[in-house]
């Protein structure tokens, strides 16, 4: 199967058993099957948004398996499988394999983060890209990194032959425009930011891993959708409803939010894994009014 990247990609949340906090996986795969029927081009399992840095490498393997017999064929699964060592992460890649995943999804390890010089993330994901039996995506995100990607770094990780491509949230246009220098056939260029989808489109990146997405696809589809077909305005009218929705509920509210507002729609949210803590009554009213309803 090619590594097709266009499109609009689900980063799922994680929804536990209220009493235990173990997986709710007949949850979990009603929100699956729903997010593919919203017309997502792909399911990202063990991403922020589905609470991986709280997941044991038991529900990681569970989850990935899961995924394979809802997700099919003809939509990507990729699997997040960044570790604090290059040896954990392809442990991980080789499980996410094992499942039946396309694509894994490797976050930059961060815990020893003053000591994370360019020389020690080159070294990290070129072995990690040399080992792995998937095609490797990085994965930029300053706001749990504690720092970002160098772009002279990630055009240099462009040219290995399985790194496919970088999902980048940090929210900053310019650095998405610093790593599209790098995109090309074999490299793509994903934005993980809702808030600036539009402009991330519009500036050349070939899709969005949005958590937004998940209670709002219709709206981030139409996005994408109008940028593609450029017409603006429409893009335009799309994104002034989806942005506030990134921005409360995704950004300042983050994993609680998102499942909150994902059972605000009709989905299997709940409660998130200790120590995150579900939304108060004040801000469960201010998710309400962004969501407009």
């Amino acid at each position: 199967m090619s590594i097709n990247l266009a499109g609009i990609f689900a980063p799922v949340v994680t929804p536990f058993r209220d009493a235990d906090e173990e997986l709710d996986l007949d949850g979990w795969r009603a929100n699956l099957r729903a997010h593919l029927a919203d017309g997502l081009s792909g399911i990202l399992v063990g991403g922020s948004t589905g609470e991986a840095a709280l997941l044991d490498e038991y529900e990681r393997a569970a989850l990935a398996v899961a995924a394979r017999d809802v997700v099919p064929s003809d939509k990507l699964l990729i699997i997040g499988t960044g570790a604090e060592s290059a040896r954990q992460c392809i442990q991980r890649c080789r499980a996410a394999s094992a499942a039946g995943a396309d694509a894994v999804l490797v976050v930059a390890p961060h815990y020893y983060s003053n000591a994370m010089s360019r020389e020690n993330l080159a070294m990290h994901y070129h072995r990690v890209a040399d080992a792995s039996p998937l095609p490797v995506m990085l994965y930029n995100i300053p706001k749990y990194m504690h720092f970002a990607l160098p772009s002279d770094l990630v055009a240099e990780l462009a040219q290995h032959a399985n790194v496919i491509g970088i999902k980048d949230s940090s929210g900053d246009l310019n650095m998405l425009k610093g790593f599209l220098t790098s995109q090309s056939d074999s490299f793509s260029v994903i934005t993980g930011s809702g808030a600036a989808l539009q402009a991330g489109l519009e500036a050349g990146a070939r899709g969005g891993i949005l958590a937004v997405s998940l209670f709002a696809a219709e709206l981030s589809l139409e996005v994408f959708a109008a940028v593609r077909a450029g017409d603006t305005a429409r893009a335009t009218a799309a994104q002034a409803t989806l942005k506030p929705m990134a921005d409360v509920i995704v950004a300042k509210l983050g994993v609680s939010g998102v499942k909150a507002a994902m059972d605000q729609v009709g989905r299997v949210g709940g409660a998130p894994r200790l120590p995150l803590l579900p939304l108060g009554a004040a801000l469960r009213e201010e998710l309400i009014a962004a969501l407009g309803k």
